[in-house]
């Protein structure tokens, strides 16, 4: 079962980043207009957008998992006290714990890793076998 899961579990945590990234591109000046009103220089929007598509899809694929998904918990909890502070807006204290519940959940997920149907895995199951390769010809 934890083979089936872990994948659909990476699948579920990257798709918000994903969508998000990508939704941020089609509406790049709203974006950046609302980063400077919140006091977040509007310049860092690229690099937001990146972390975002590229986090997501990395996740997907399973490829560096650990430290992507601590990458994107850190953001999702950054996120959540720059843009979602507002706890007198019912909304606002919703936005704020859904980003502090993704963080909980990647950091699960750095904790236990990217499973077995990953890059991270296919890389260690090929890197052992080329060192056992190395070891029978020495």
């Amino acid at each position: 079962m934890e083979k089936a899961l872990t994948p659909i579990a990476r699948i579920l945590m990257a798709q918000i980043f994903l969508l998000a990234g990508l939704s941020k591109i089609g509406a790049y000046a709203g974006t950046q207009a609302y980063m400077d009103s919140m006091g977040v220089p509007g310049a860092l929007l690229p690099l937001v957008i990146g972390l975002e598509v590229g986090g997501g899809i990395a996740l997907i694929v399973g490829f560096q998992t650990r430290w992507v998904a601590l990458g994107l918990a850190s953001f999702s909890a950054i996120s959540a006290v720059i843009f979602h502070a507002n706890f007198a807006d019912q909304m606002q204290m919703i936005m704020f714990m859904k980003n502090w519940a993704i963080a909980g959940g990647l950091v699960m997920l750095a904790v236990h890793g990217a499973g077995h149907f990953s890059l991270d895995n296919w890389v260690k199951r090929n890197r052992g076998q080329n060192n056992e390769r190395l070891n029978a010809t020495a």
